[in-house]
Order: structure tokens, then sequence, then C-alpha cells
């Protein structure tokens, strides 16, 4: 199975606009109802869900504060039935000054040319 073109210029748009903490243009790429499923958080089982681009655009200002610089990169996307998985490495600085480094995927849901869900999935690393 294989992408669409016109989803992996979306994907494509959607990720240059994280690396750049180009907080318009990734809310460009989803939809008003969009959710994100956050890789951790307080909420079990899911550790939170930001609903809606306000609240991302909340959550992105508030990981900014937590992990600067951050850069992804080893990126690869597949085609799942009716999602996306994207696979990445991720790399911050955290605000105490330590190395943030992980590996991770994501799957996302597309509806109406637009990213729906992004459900975030990050190796936990002690």
């Amino acid at each position: 199975m294989t992408i669409p073109p016109d989803t992996m210029e979306l994907l494509k748009k959607f990720g240059k606009a994280f690396n750049a903490a180009d907080i318009a243009g990734i809310l460009d790429c989803v939809t008003d109802d969009f959710e994100w499923v956050m890789a951790r958080g307080p909420q079990p089982p899911h550790g939170r869900i930001v609903r809606g681009k306000d609240a991302m655009a909340a959550a992105l200002a508030e990981r900014s504060r937590e992990l600067s610089g951050m850069r992804f990169s080893e990126t690869e996307v597949f085609a799942a039935g009716d999602r996306v998985i994207g696979t990445f490495r991720a790399t911050a600085t955290r605000a105490d000054g330590t190395w943030f480094d992980v590996r991770g995927c994501d799957i996302y849901v597309i509806r109406d040319g637009k990213i729906a869900r992004k459900d975030s999935y990050w190796k936990q690393i002690e």
C-alpha cells in the first residue's frame, strides 16, 4: 500500500513546520478538532490528550519551554490501512541543560486533506 501524493505533501509540510517550531505552519496542517495523544502525561492510559488547535498551540509552547532546539531526523513514513505511521529520532536540550535523544513513532489519521489525529510514542530512557 502506498501513501497518496497529497498525504505525503501534507506530512512533509507538517514535518517541516514541526522542525522549524512554526506553530502557524503546524496548525495549518491539522483539522479544527485535531487530537494529539502525546507521548507522556498524567492521564492513564493515554498520557495526555490535547484537543483542538488552541490547545495544540499551548502544548507546543509548553514543550518548547521544557525542550529547546527540538529536531526530528531519521524519519520514515508507512501506509497502514487507514492510518499513516511515521518513525523518527528526536533530539533537544532539556531546560536543565541535559541532552534529550529518543526514537519514536506517530500514528496519524488523515481526514479531508488534514491531520485529524497524531498519536505519539517515544522510547522511555531510564
